[in-house]
């Protein structure tokens, strides 16, 4: 059935290289390290247009093992693999990230690097009440311009971390008069609650140690991949997809450090 379910299918996996696990040194290990903690895999060629080019990225879906060891340990007690609960499970404990790669990322000096946080309502229903899905079209366009790069596209941090039925809470009261701070706030959820680290354990593992240029508007995730021992060797910021829908979520943004031109009429 699935990689980590079918002995077999892990066992040809990890064999063609295509299923790896690491420690929290980004270090191969086996796959019943008791220090495992990220199993990855790939890469998965991934065909995408860029600026009316077909490119074919690389694609490394990665997961925490402290999630996968979850789904494994329930998974020996439900009988045959069309379960409801095994489904269920699955869609409730599995957070898998992902690494989306221009050609020749792995091998290259100073990449750009972009940590996207997934955002349902603006990469896919094309909201503009925020900046996201400007900003990842943006930043691919970008890397490409640059020769390559990658997207660390983070799942689980909808609302910055408060999940999507909250997010669409936090827009009515953003409707009479919060920010998109405040309004996580008043429902007594962090302003912020994104953990960056796997995204800084991937990319030291995929680069060998190498720095990357990180293409973000936001201090703290240089500061969390710096902490988890990913070297950033500029910050290079993201301006995209301004409107008159997401300016106010903006200037919240600029007042809590990030790296938004005052004069946003001139963007």
């Amino acid at each position: 059935m699935f990689s980590y379910f079918d002995r077999s299918v892990r066992a040809r996996l990890e064999r063609d290289g295509l299923m790896v696990t690491l420690n929290h040194n980004s270090e191969v290990v086996p796959g019943d390290d008791p220090e495992a903690f990220i199993s990855a895999l790939g890469k998965v060629p991934i065909p995408r247009m860029i600026n009316g080019r077909e490119i074919t990225l690389d694609w490394y879906p990665f997961v925490r093992r402290t999630e996968l060891s979850a789904v494994l340990d329930a998974a020996r007690e439900v009988e045959g693999d069309d379960s409801e609960v095994f489904r269920n499970l699955l869609q409730s404990s599995m957070s898998v990230n992902s690494v989306f790669a221009l050609p020749g990322f792995i091998d290259a000096e100073d990449p750009l690097v972009r940590l996207h946080s997934c955002c349902l309502t603006g990469d896919v229903f094309g909201s503009r009440r925020c900046d996201c899905g400007p900003q990842l079209e943006a930043a691919f366009q970008q890397m490409l311009a640059a020769g390559t790069g990658a997207v660390v596209y983070m799942t689980g941090h909808e609302g910055r971390g408060i999940g999507l039925w909250a997010k669409a809470v936090t827009y009515l009261l953003q409707d009479v008069g919060h920010d998109t701070y405040q309004a996580n706030v008043a429902l007594g959820l962090p302003e912020d609650s994104r953990d960056f680290s796997d995204a800084a354990f991937i990319l030291r593992y995929l680069l060998k140690g190498r720095a990357i240029r990180l293409l973000s508007n936001n201090p703290d995730k240089r500061s969390q991949l710096e902490a988890h021992g990913q070297e950033v060797v500029e910050s290079v910021t993201l301006i995209a997809g301004l409107s008159e829908h997401n300016r106010r979520y903006l200037e919240a943004k600029r007042s809590k450090g990030h790296l938004v031109p005052e004069d946003l009429d001139n963007c």
